[in-house]
């Protein structure tokens, strides 16, 4: 195994600075590029191991699988602010249409019931001649 041994000895090994590796990232965000791509564009390598991915994470770009543009130049800032707020609105409006659909909804199977034990009562009344429905303007028994 020499030829292994002289591959490991020829392999540089790179550090960068953290400004290094912002504009790294900035690059991939912005350009469109595959990691893969942007490694090999600065390393000369192809093999990226998850490197960009763990400086992501490290300084704030990632956040669960959400990219955040924190670099972006102000009036991409700003756009996206309007864009953000514009979609707030909108996830807001779907979720105020949803309740309102479940509120009618649920008014729909409340009048149904009522409807059913209406006529519930009703058949009971006129099956046993007895008397269900509370007289609102009888006085109580004495006992």
């Amino acid at each position: 195994m020499p030829g292994l041994n002289n591959q490991l000895k020829t392999r540089k090994i790179f550090h960068f600075s953290e400004e290094d590796k912002r504009g790294i990232i900035e690059d991939y965000l912005q350009s469109g590029l595959t990691k893969r791509e942007i490694w090999e564009k600065y390393t000369g390598r192809k093999g990226e191991h998850g490197s960009i991915l763990r400086w992501m994470y490290e300084y704030g770009y990632l956040r669960g699988n959400q990219k955040c543009v924190i670099f972006a130049p102000k009036k991409r800032m700003v756009s996206s602010r309007n864009q953000t707020k514009e979609s707030i609105s909108d996830f807001e409006n779907l979720q105020l249409k949803k309740r309102i659909l479940d509120l009618e909804k649920q008014l729909q199977e409340s009048e149904m019931k009522a409807i059913a034990w209406q006529t519930m009562i009703e058949i009971a009344e006129r099956e046993f001649n007895i008397s269900i429905k509370k007289k609102f303007n009888t006085k109580p028994s004495k006992k």
